[in-house]
C-alpha cells in the first residue's frame, strides 16, 4: 500500500513478548509513549480515559484486550473459562457505549470463542483462538482504511479545501484512517489539499491528534476554532467536509463526536459536500434512526477544568457534556465505506451493502 508506513508503529499492537501496547493518545501531541496494559480493567479504563479512541481502534484495542485479559484466567476447565471470558467482555462492551465497533468486535471474539468450544479444545486452544481473532480483526482494519482511502478520493479534486471534525486519522484506527485516510492518499498522489481541522472541543482532538498527524504526514493543515467553521466556510475555502463516525443507524442518521452536527447544518447551507467515512462494521441494523443511539455522557470537568491552571467555569454553573451528537441522514451526502459509496436513500444503501 503507497500509504501503508503512515504510523506504522501502530495506535497500538501485540508486541513480541504477546502483551498489549497502546499508545496513550491524552499525552499528545507533547509525547509519544505507549504503555502496558494487561487486565480487563486496565483495557476498560484506557477506552473510557480516551488512551486509546476512535470507533475502529477501540473495536481492536477491546479484541486484543480480551485476549491479554483471558491470559489471567487460571481455569483447566472450557466451560468455566467461557463463562470468565464471557464476564470480561459484558464488561468491556460498558466502557464507551456509542461506539458500535467496541460491541461488533468482541461479538466477533465471543464468535470465535464459541466456535472452539464447540470442538471440545483446552482452555489453551481456546485462549489461542481468541488471539487469532484479535489478530485478524486488526488485519481488517487496516486494509478497511486503505479501502476507505480509495473510495473517498475518487470524490474529491486536486487543490480541494476541506474540513474535518474530531480525529478519524490513523490515530482513530489501526491503519491510516477513516476519514483522514483519502487525505493520505490525495498526499501521496499528489492532490495537494488544504485541510481546516476543527480544535473539537472539550476535548481537542482535532487540535492535539489531527493536526499533529497530518502536520507530520507533511499535509497542509490549519487549525481553526470550532465556532469558525461556518464563517470559513462562507469565504469559500471549503469544498468537502469528511467526518468519521461512532455509529450509523439503520437509516443513515450517524453518531460523531459532538459539534459534527453544527458542521453538517453549515455544510448544507453553503452547499457544500458533506461525507461521513464509516466502516460497514459501524453501521448499525438494528438500531432503526438516531434517536435510538445511546450518546454518552462525560464528566463536566473536561468543559471547566481539564486545560486550564484554574478552573474557567464560574463556580455554581452547571456543565453539559455528552461526547456526541446525531447528524440526521438529510444532512449527509455520501457515506464512503470500505465496500463502496452509499448515497440516499440510506436505508436501501445500507441494507444492500450488509447483505450476506
Amino acid at each position: 500500500m503507497e500509504i501503508d508506513a503512515v504510523y506504522e508503529a501502530g495506535t497500538l499492537y501485540l508486541d513480541e513478548r504477546d502483551e498489549l501496547l497502546i499508545l496513550d493518545q491524552t499525552l499528545l501531541p507533547g509525547e509519544r509513549r505507549y504503555i502496558p496494559v494487561k487486565t480487563a480493567q486496565e483495557v476498560w479504563q484506557a477506552i473510557y480515559q480516551l488512551k486509546v479512541r476512535g470507533a475502529p481502534a477501540i473495536g481492536v484495542a477491546a479484541a486484543y484486550g480480551l485476549y491479554v485479559a483471558s491470559k489471567n484466567i487460571e481455569e483447566n476447565d472450557a466451560g468455566k473459562f467461557c463463562d470468565k471470558v464471557r464476564e470480561m467482555s459484558a464488561y468491556l462492551a460498558g466502557a464507551r457505549p456509542t461506539a458500535v465497533n467496541l460491541t461488533w468486535a468482541l461479538e466477533r471474539m465471543e464468535g470465535a470463542l464459541n466456535l472452539a468450544r464447540a470442538a471440545g479444545v483446552p482452555p489453551q486452544a481456546l485462549r489461542q483462538a481468541l488471539k487469532e481473532e484479535a489478530l485478524a480483526i486488526h488485519r481488517e482494519d487496516r486494509q478497511v482504511c486503505f479501502s476507505i482511502a480509495q473510495n473517498g478520493l475518487t470524490l474529491l479534486k486536486k487543490g480541494m479545501g476541506l474540513l474535518t471534525h474530531c480525529n478519524a486519522g490513523a490515530l482513530a484506527t489501526t491503519g491510516c484512517g477513516t476519514a483522514l485516510a483519502p487525505i493520505y492518499l490525495g498526499q501521496a498522489r499528489g492532490y495537494g489539499f488544504r485541510v481546516f481541522a476543527d480544535e473539537t472541543r472539550p476535548l481537542l482532538q482535532g487540535a492535539r491528534l489531527t493536526a499533529y498527524e497530518l502536520a507530520d504526514a507533511g499535509v497542509d493543515v490549519t487549525v481553526i476554532c470550532d465556532n469558525m467553521a461556518a464563517s470559513v466556510m462562507a469565504q469559500g475555502r471549503i469544498d468537502a467536509v469528511l467526518v468519521g463516525c461512532d455509529r450509523v443507524a439503520a437509516n443513515g442518521d450517524a453518531a460523531n463526536k459532538i459539534g459534527t452536527l453544527s458542521v453538517a447544518l453549515a455544510a448544507k447551507h453553503y452547499g457544500i459536500p458533506f461525507y461521513v467515512c464509516a466502516p460497514t462494521s459501524t453501521l448499525d441494523p438494528a438500531c432503526p434512526d438516531g434517536a435510538q443511539i445511546p450518546i454518552e455522557q462525560r464528566d463536566g470537568a473536561e468543559i471547566a477544568q481539564m486545560w486550564y491552571r484554574a478552573p474557567m467555569v464560574a463556580e455554581g454553573a452547571k456543565t453539559y457534556n455528552p461526547a456526541f451528537d446525531v447528524t440526521g441522514h438529510e444532512l449527509i451526502t455520501a457515506l464512503i465505506t470500505e465496500k463502496g459509496v452509499l448515497y440516499p436513500p440510506f436505508d436501501r444503501a445500507i441494507a444492500a451493502v450488509l447483505r450476506p
